[in-house]
């Protein structure tokens, strides 16, 4: 089974991931703020299941499709890097929303914020590339059946990321009233948030040509 050093590993990486501003934490924080902390527990629940699907496929044999189709997977950093391009735009942008701002949305059944969070999290770059390029570099075959550690690594992932993800999803409506008195705060919430998203569409955008020539 695997090694204390390699769940703590993975805790580690996921937690850093976590706590970086990407699609999940603005699609639920969004969905927290304007609906509610249950619509955003609700949300939460359909990337669960996301995370859910990529463990399953990623020991299933996923990788071994883009390694030998290696233009999908490029092509779905690609794809991935730019969707991290237009959030830092929307953030970064005049008139730009920051990340707990408080706005109008639509308000949608449980069943739509359910399906939002399973595509927004199937579509996120951050988890495809953990589940296909990092947690396989936890995986010690001397320890045991290669496919039950990648589902252990990945439960672990799954138990840090949706308790970061929880704790997010409540604290919204205190923090975006907090920053709504705040102004100054908004704005540079709001232009860190931009930038962040900036930089990592940047590091995907920089890993693909490298990919495309190996």
């Amino acid at each position: 089974m695997i090694s204390s050093t390699a769940a703590g590993g993975i805790a580690l990486v996921e937690l850093g991931m976590a706590l970086t501003p990407g699609p999940n934490m603005m699609y639920l924080v969004s969905r927290s703020v304007s609906q509610g902390r249950m619509a955003g527990l609700v949300s939460l629940v359909g990337t669960a299941v996301g995370f859910i699907a990529y463990m399953v496929t990623a020991n299933m044999g996923l990788a071994v499709v883009f390694v030998a189709v290696p233009w999908l997977y490029i092509g779905f950093k690609a794809a991935g890097a730019a969707y991290l391009v237009f959030l830092a735009w929307q953030a970064l942008r005049p008139g730009g929303h920051g990340l707990f701002e408080q706005r109008n949305l639509q308000r949608d059944s449980h069943w739509k914020l359910l399906r939002m969070g399973l595509v927004t999290n199937l579509l996120n770059p951050k988890v495809a590339i953990l589940y296909l390029a990092l947690i396989p570099q936890f995986i010690d075959p001397t320890r045991g059946h290669t496919t039950a550690q990648g589902f252990a690594l990945g439960a672990v992932q799954i138990a840090v990321g949706l308790t970061v993800n929880a704790l997010i999803v409540l604290a919204a409506g205190s923090i975006a009233g907090l920053l709504k008195s705040r102004p100054s705060w908004t704005t540079w919430q709001r232009l860190t948030t931009g930038t962040l998203l900036g930089t990592v569409a940047i590091v995907l955008a920089r890993e693909v040509p490298i990919r495309a020539q190996a």
